[in-house]
């Protein structure tokens, strides 16, 4: 049987959505899959330098650029692991794959903190950037 490699992508989304970690650092060291997010929440991962927002709600994925600003929709599927969740999907040709943990974060630009870390994979790049939900909202200025 040949060895199985699997895509960059896939190999980031198990890393870090599916490690575990110490018990002192609220994930379940049983292994309990993450459930902070609910199905019907809408998430939103966002980033810096460059600028990008991945919305994703149900089984759609919105991406937006400064560029591309009224967005490109694609299909994603979603999936959690042991310290959080992940996204993959197809945009224009390439794979895309998003991971979604706890964690403050700051998007560095504003007074904002956000309850997730975010990362993408797209293409050979990896985005960091920070996330929130419907029912998990970032704080600070909603328009800074």
């Amino acid at each position: 049987m040949q060895p199985r490699h699997l895509p960059l992508a896939a190999l980031l989304i198990a890393a870090a959505a599916c490690t575990p970690a110490a018990p002192t650092d609220g994930i379940d060291p049983e292994g309990k899959t993450f459930d902070a997010v609910g199905p019907e929440e809408v998430v939103t991962l966002v980033g810096t330098e460059p600028f990008w927002a991945l919305k994703v709600e149900g089984g759609e994925g919105l991406w937006t650029t400064p560029e591309n600003q009224p967005g490109t929709r694609f299909a994603v599927t979603r999936f959690a692991g042991n310290g959080g969740m992940g996204f993959s999907g197809t945009l224009d040709g390439k794979p895309l794959a998003a991971t979604l943990t706890p964690g403050e974060c700051s998007d560095g630009m504003s007074d904002r903190r956000f309850p997730f870390v975010a990362t993408i994979a797209l293409e050979g790049t990896t985005l960091q950037g920070c996330g929130y939900t419907t029912a998990q909202p970032f704080t600070g200025d909603p328009a800074p």
